[in-house]
């Protein structure tokens, strides 16, 4: 496996039921997600996409979209010098235009100090998957195209058609759907779902995942052994 998107959820649940504020969940699942990464590079996996604010989440209450720019920005200048010793290459994919001009300010610096970094933390921010492909089809429009639009033409005008497609989709927290999710880039992904929330989703739970998908047989719509044909 070289990629794994995952929609962590279950921060604000999470916090109920410990009698918390919703913040505190989101910085707990901040700290689950440093020690994903390192699962992750233990497995051979190169890159990690999380989803951790949909276009969808300006609509929660002021005061908890305030907390989570903070805590980004936290997460941001606390991991900057980590995240370079470590070789992990820092990206965003979204509306980044959406976000606080001082918050983009300290992405695209953190971006560009980890640049070389062999292992590729993509963080969607701002993201629906629905707006990536209206943002691609525009800058396709955009760009006067001469030739005929095909598949492999409109991926290179998504947020990061350099990054391979995720193998394997994990959902935490007992929600079973995508959420608008990379809806493009997971046409042929895999999909686990977990009840687990994001913040006590830990090792054995990591395993069982990627335990599942090595049990799967992935076709692409092609055929298996037997010349069957099956789609996905």
């Amino acid at each position: 496996m070289r990629h794994l998107a995952i929609i962590m959820d279950g921060n604000g649940r999470w916090a109920k039921a410990r009698g918390r504020i919703r913040l505190q969940g989101h910085r707990a699942g901040a700290d689950t997600l440093e020690r994903v990464m390192g699962y992750c590079r233990e497995a051979g996996i190169r890159y990690l996409t999380v989803y951790a604010f949909s276009t969808e989440n300006w609509k929660r209450p002021k005061a908890e979209v305030s907390g989570l720019m903070r805590l980004l920005s936290s997460f941001i200048r606390s991991k900057a010098r980590k995240l370079v010793k470590d070789g992990i290459r820092f990206r965003t994919i979204g509306r980044i235009g959406d976000l606080p001009g001082k918050l983009q300010g300290e992405i695209a610096q953190l971006e560009r100090k980890t640049a070389g970094g062999d292992f590729t933390l993509t963080v969607a921010l701002s993201y629906g998957g629905r707006a990536e492909i209206v943002d691609a089809a525009n800058r396709w429009l955009a760009s006067n195209p001469a030739a005929p639009l095909d598949e492999a033409a409109f991926s290179s005008f998504m947020y990061a058609p350099d990054i391979p497609d995720p193998d394997l989709v994990i959902r935490t927290s007992g929600e079973i759907r995508t959420s608008n999710f990379l809806l493009w880039e997971t046409a042929y992904s895999e999909w686990y779902f977990t009840d687990v929330f994001w913040p006590d989703f830990g090792r054995e739970e990591f395993d069982k995942a990627l335990a599942s998908y090595s049990k799967r047989e992935r076709r692409m719509g092609g055929v298996n052994e037997s010349g069957c044909e099956k789609n996905g």
